[in-house]
């Protein structure tokens, strides 16, 4: 699943494509997505803004509407010259007069009005974005310290309290920081959960340029420290990496036994 690099990524070759440019054309597979272009009346609107916020992207249009997508694991955005070059995946077909913007297979695709986006369940409950100007390390450890006795490889994946994290990052966070998946939040002291955070700023924020991401040091040939490779030993001390599932989703976690062995307690 794309992460908050990937999406930021996205949104910035979006926003240099699009805004500014007059909407020719809206069209989308899905029924809904379709008559609600029709009833906020976007063709003919200007795109005023591409953003990003964790894992979700917004387009908003001059009108005051927002379209809403997240691409789960296998939705994506791409940019074609006319609407001919569309995948038959398409869900949703923006076409101003020179590029043509196209969202396939995302399994969340909605066109709302402004005051259905400001009362939006998913939006709204949002944490802060690790990527945004504005960011503050000190709201998202208040965010992190609210999960209480949520495993700490469970909360830092959950977008409500910090946006963009994924199970990649997730992963490298802990074992950079030397921190057990199975921690619970509570057990953790304040200082343990600040490098937490920063390193997951540091990481994400290394990734925005061009290239594959990578977690490990850009010196050496590896990409990741312990991210899928389980039962490889460990970068550091040799040990065998080690794989949890977590979570309701049941998300794999990756992590060394013996450089996450302990963390700071409260």
């Amino acid at each position: 699943m794309p992460e908050g690099d990937t999406v930021w990524r996205t949104a910035r070759t979006l926003q240099a494509a699009l805004v500014g440019k007059a909407v020719l054309a809206f069209d989308s597979s899905l029924p809904a997505v379709a008559a609600a272009g029709r009833r906020l009346a976007v063709v003919g609107q200007s795109l005023e803004a591409v953003e990003a916020h964790g894992k979700h992207l917004l387009v908003r249009f001059s009108g005051g509407a927002i379209l809403h997508t997240h691409q789960g694991m296998r939705g994506r955005w791409s940019l074609h010259r006319e609407a001919a070059g569309a995948p038959a995946s398409a869900r949703t077909v923006i076409e101003t007069a020179d590029v043509v913007a196209v969202c396939s297979q995302a399994p969340v695709v909605e066109l709302l009005s402004a005051s259905q986006a400001a009362v939006h369940p998913a939006l709204a409950r949002l944490g802060p974005d690790l990527l945004r100007p504005d960011f503050d390390p000190a709201v998202a450890r208040r965010r992190l310290r609210s999960r209480g006795d949520e495993p700490i490889g469970v909360a830092l994946v959950d977008q409500t309290a910090l946006a963009g994290i994924g199970n990649v990052y997730k992963s490298e966070i802990l074992f950079l920081c030397g921190v057990s998946p199975s921690a619970r939040v509570e057990e953790l002291d304040d200082e343990t959960l600040g490098r937490l955070v920063a390193t997951a700023v540091g990481l994400l924020r290394r990734n925005l340029g061009p290239g594959p991401r990578r977690t490990a040091s850009v010196l050496g040939p590896a990409r990741h420290w312990v991210y899928r490779r389980s039962g490889q030993p460990c970068r550091k001390c040799g040990t065998a990496i080690a794989r949890a599932v977590q979570g309701e989703q049941a998300r794999s976690t990756y992590f060394c036994p013996s450089c996450q062995g302990s963390s700071r307690r409260r």
